[in-house]
């Protein structure tokens, strides 16, 4: 399997001053297999150390963060000699050990020559649960499920990656079923790393779906073992509800679908605990479609999404011959999964924080709005091939942007002031839309 985050650690590797790597990222998105994987293809050397309940290390790093002892401590455990020009040392669920996550301020102050990875499934609780961070001492790289690019790889398709990546679009659109097929598979499995290998190797839909069934149990633990006991109801409450959330035309969140009579300072902390797990996205509206983006930000409007969209058709108990067979059955669902995977492929493009935005009315809505640093492009999402966009022909007559794109299962095409994006080329926007430099992975 294939990876595009290891090329980032590659130039990182290579970076003369680099400092401590923290691979940030859900349970279960494939941070222990990248740290492994890149381990083995670029180093001559790796030591692995996993925090979780090691009591060994626990004690290492309990009193003295002077980096040399640290390093003779890990030479003892791993007995050999630790290189620094060679050894690769890999820090596994960082977070269960305090000490250890403040160690990276020293390492990088006093002991740079050392090559540091490190990851934490739930690093962004346990800093607010008011563990020491080292500020400005490392660096950090967000990691994902499989974006559909990825996929196809894992799919044996990396022919048909090659063209959306050099927009070759008139070739793209002579093989746009079989696109369309793999996309349809990208709607079942998702991207979760286990569900994906599964597949590729058994081409077995349902065998996927206990897999995705498993994670979301063992995050179901999670919520149990980690948060707060009193906040466990309505963590599992909110995020039961997401499925459904977007389901609706309207897809902003609405407290009032978890419970009758719900209000947002009652599931504050549940949001705050799934979203510092890496298990939604939160996509703001903005009042005004200015420069930057979040200048214009409204905190009390937003729509809430899933990391991953098997997930969210496992969760919703979609069946394989309603998706791929395209029945009507499916309804509006489609939409609410389209948006989903969009957001997800957004996401996947580095640097990309998309908004959304309604007019005042609430009668007119673009999906997402993009901010590439000199203009604001807005994107309208449709599941199928059905290419009405009136709310984007009201926002283009009043805001008139520069470029606008609509995404949907037709084929590319370029009006001129709109571009039709095929939605399994929707990672080509980075290109499209002029996230140039900034946005490179």
């Amino acid at each position: 399997m294939y990876r595009v985050a290891i090329e980032q650690l590659k130039r990182w590797k290579f970076n003369q001053g680099r400092k401590p790597m923290i691979i940030r990222g859900a349970r279960q998105v494939g941070k222990t297999w990248l740290m492994k994987e890149f381990a083995s293809k670029f180093y001559s050397d790796s030591v692995y150390v996993n925090f979780d309940n090691n009591r060994r290390m626990s004690s290492l790093f309990s009193s003295d963060l002077n980096a040399e002892r640290i390093v003779a401590g890990l030479e003892l455990h791993a007995r050999r000699r630790i290189d620094p020009e060679k050894t690769l040392l890999v820090f596994d669920e960082i977070q269960e050990v305090p000490q250890a996550l403040s160690s990276l301020k020293y390492f990088n102050e006093d002991a740079p020559q050392y090559q540091i990875v490190c990851a934490g499934s739930l690093l962004g609780v346990a800093l607010h649960q008011g563990a020491s961070f080292p500020v400005g001492k490392v660096e950090f790289m967000d990691l994902r499920p499989l974006s559909f690019t990825e996929f196809m790889m894992a799919m044996g398709r990396e022919k048909f990656t090659e063209l959306t990546e050099r927009g070759d679009f008139s070739l793209v659109s002579t093989f746009s079923q079989d696109y369309i097929e793999l996309l349809k598979y990208y709607y079942f499995i998702g991207g979760m790393p286990e569900a994906v290998l599964s597949f590729t190797k058994n081409r077995n839909f349902d065998e996927a779906r206990e897999i995705q069934q498993n994670i979301l149990d063992t995050y179901e633990q999670d919520f149990s073992k980690h948060a707060p006991y009193n906040a466990v109801p309505k963590i599992r409450m909110l995020w039961n509800s997401i499925p459904a959330q977007l389901a609706r035309e309207n897809k902003k969140f609405v407290y009032g679908l978890i419970k009758e009579g719900a209000r947002a300072r009652e599931y504050e902390t549940a949001l705050l605990w799934l979203s510092d797990c890496g298990l939604v996205h939160r996509v703001y509206r903005v009042s005004q479609p200015g420069l930057p983006l979040k200048a214009y930000e409204d905190l009390k409007s937003f729509k809430l999404f899933m990391l991953d969209v098997g997930l969210m058709s496992c969760m919703a108990r979609l069946r394989r011959d309603v998706l791929l067979d395209g029945s009507d059955l499916f309804g509006q669902f489609k939409g609410a999964l389209t948006e989903q995977y969009v957001l997800q492929q957004l996401k996947a493009v580095k640097n990309i924080e998309p908004y959304y935005w309604t007019n005042d009315k609430g009668s007119a809505e673009i999906d997402f709005l993009l901010d590439n640093g000199s203009e604001i492009i807005p994107l309208e999402v449709k599941a199928e091939i059905n290419l009405q966009a009136k709310s984007l022909k009201a926002y283009h007559e009043k805001f008139n942007p520069k470029i606008s794109v609509r995404t949907s299962m037709a084929d590319y095409k370029n009006e001129g002031w709109l571009v039709n994006l095929p939605l399994y080329a929707i990672e080509s926007i980075e290109n499209i839309a002029g996230f140039y430099g900034s946005c490179r992975r």
